[in-house]
């Protein structure tokens, strides 16, 4: 049987012959990274035993075994993190496996041009990642005695009997969580609006949990944000910026980058 092509990502073969490519060892930690090239495309590839590394294989390593699992995202991540301080770098998901090099063409092939399109897009960018953080009891402090609906609200229930009025603080403590929500949403649009004026593209992803963030405050914002290199100081600044102007009200900013240009390219 023949061994599978694990791939890493793809970059202009341009670059590639312009850029002496580095010692890299392969995924299963024997072999090593090589170059594939297909046309104007340059695919990065190790190769894997495929009976060691079946689909089967690959799915229980997955499912059961995290020590496994780590060890071998890191990898991918460490891989494709060097290779895009050195090319412009399409970068693929973990565990992008083919058959064989011939699978591996084909499917380049028939997304050529949309390939090479995105070499163009990504190129002189960085990607940066935008996590922003809030102390919600001191948020919800200012949102519980300046918002205007709870203020009615709270005003409406202190004409109320005594016997009622505990029934409705329970219903007025639902409504500030809820505009405790609004707020964070809208001030986060707000800082995401702004610093979109630096990115040629930003996208959100979902919140993460206290469980995945490893952070005791509730994540409110998660932003991803693609950067011309020349705009990347200002757009950290300006990051910098906000946290000088929110720390006291409970609002922390954490960026991280530059990362490959993972969620501003694609490949099927």
């Amino acid at each position: 049987m023949d061994d599978f092509n694990y791939l890493y990502g793809l970059i202009p073969t341009k670059e590639a012959a312009n850029q002496a490519f580095p010692s890299l060892t392969g995924f299963d930690g024997t072999g090593n990274i090589y170059t594939f090239t297909i046309g104007k495309i340059t695919a990065i590839v190790c190769n894997l035993d495929s009976n060691i590394y079946s689909e089967e294989r690959m799915k229980d390593y997955i499912n059961d075994d995290m020590d496994w699992l780590q060890e071998k995202a890191f990898h991918h991540h460490e891989t494709v993190m060097k290779l895009s301080k050195l090319f412009t770098v399409l970068p693929l998901k973990f565990c992008t496996l083919y058959k064989n090099e011939a699978s591996l063409e084909a499917a380049v092939r028939s997304n050529y041009s949309k390939i090479m399109d995105t070499f163009l897009f990504i190129y002189g960018n960085e990607e940066w990642n935008l996590k922003i953080y809030c102390k919600d009891e001191l948020l919800k402090n200012q949102v519980s005695h300046s918002n205007p609906v709870i203020e009615a609200k709270r005003a409406e229930i202190s004409q109320l009997p005594k016997g009622r009025q505990f029934f409705e603080k329970k219903r007025l403590d639902k409504l500030i969580e809820a505009q405790l929500e609004e707020e964070k949403n809208k001030i986060s649009e707000q800082i995401h609006s702004s610093l979109s004026g630096f990115a040629l593209k930003a996208n959100v992803k979902e919140n993460l949990s206290h469980q995945l963030s490893g952070k005791q405050e509730q994540m409110a914002w998660n932003g991803i944000y693609l950067v011309s290199k020349s705009k990347v100081e200002p757009f950290l600044e300006s990051i910098e910026q906000f946290e000088k102007d929110m720390r006291e009200k409970g609002w922390w900013f954490q960026a991280t980058g530059p990362w490959p240009a993972y969620h501003f390219s694609s490949f099927s």
